[in-house]
């Protein structure tokens, strides 16, 4: 319907030019609410015809569709807010306000081993990009970084980079969410597979001297984080990883192996770049299911 489309895109432009919020944030937001509409044209609704019995029916409605939790939660979060911004602006009632999402069980995020992790940066990838594709998984595991942050990255966001010689206290500017800057040290594994792209590999790549783009493609453009995802499973798959691999489990591994190495756990709340310690808690359950699991194997009594 005409009149969902108007409110549909005054909304997506409220959110970019007046909340300044990312592409990917922008995005999500219009799948989430392109699906809803999809739903409403099923029932031949309007906005203002709907109520939150038809809200809540998107539940059910997604969940026949197999849709998981945290999707569903998703999609009813992005209708709530949209619904909210309709109401105020086009002086209509919000039939989403008591709609609360599903409740989604809180799963542990999964870390590789660190032979796991050995194994997927010892790999040999093929395709003539081998030295982008190492020194990608190196960086990945090196600094914690979330995919979108690595693949933003630009040249003069390596800092103190010498190629000569291997600086040990060589940092990364990554700009997170919120548009939030950090800083980030990297270790010598990543900064040689760096040096090595650099220097070999990235300068065949390049066909505008203009790109600043650390990572790219093959065209000269930058990297996309979907191609850096299937770089990243296509070299779980070659180690021999069963575990399902993607950018964010080298980020879960990050920051458990260092909580497991002793670090501290405000320190890898600020290598994460989490706003609350309470996100970065999450790592400190795993430690401590690794050690109920030790107990229960090893002490003789604990059974």
């Amino acid at each position: 319907m005409a009149q969902n489309s108007l409110y549909l895109t005054t909304y997506i432009n409220h959110l970019t030019v007046e909340r300044g919020l990312s592409v990917n944030t922008i995005s999500a937001y219009k799948r989430d609410l392109m699906v809803y509409q999809d739903y409403l044209s099923e029932k031949n609704l309007s906005i203002a015809d709907v109520d939150s019995d038809i809200v809540l029916g998107l539940i059910a409605w997604l969940r026949k569709r197999k849709l998981g939790e945290a999707s569903i939660a998703r999609k009813i979060v992005a209708v709530r807010n949209f619904h909210a911004f309709v109401a105020k602006d086009f002086s209509i009632s919000d039939p989403a306000r008591g709609v609360l999402p599903p409740k989604i069980p809180k799963r542990l995020p999964k870390a590789l081993s660190i032979s796991d992790i050995t194994k997927l940066l010892e790999v040999k990838s093929s395709g003539g990009a081998q030295l982008r594709d190492h020194a990608l998984l190196e960086l990945l595991y090196a600094s914690g970084g979330r995919v979108s942050e690595i693949t933003s990255m630009n040249l003069e966001d390596l800092q103190n980079l010498e190629l000569e010689s291997l600086d040990p206290v060589l940092t990364m500017k990554v700009l997170g969410k919120g548009g939030k800057e950090r800083l980030i040290p990297i270790g010598s594994f990543a900064q040689h597979a760096i040096s090595q792209y650099l220097t070999l590999l990235r300068p065949t790549f390049v066909k505008n001297h203009k790109e600043r783009a650390l990572f790219l493609n093959k065209q000269g453009k930058r990297l996309s984080r979907q191609s850096a995802w299937q770089i990243v499973q296509d070299a779980a798959r070659v180690a021999g990883i069963e575990e399902v691999v993607t950018p964010h489990s080298l980020r879960h591994s990050f920051a458990t192996h260092l909580i497991d190495g002793g670090a501290d756990i405000r320190v890898v709340q600020e290598l994460l770049g989490h706003s609350s310690v309470t996100t970065t808690q999450i790592y400190t359950l795993i430690t401590i299911d690794k050690l109920r699991e030790s107990y229960a194997t090893a002490h003789p009594r604990s059974r």
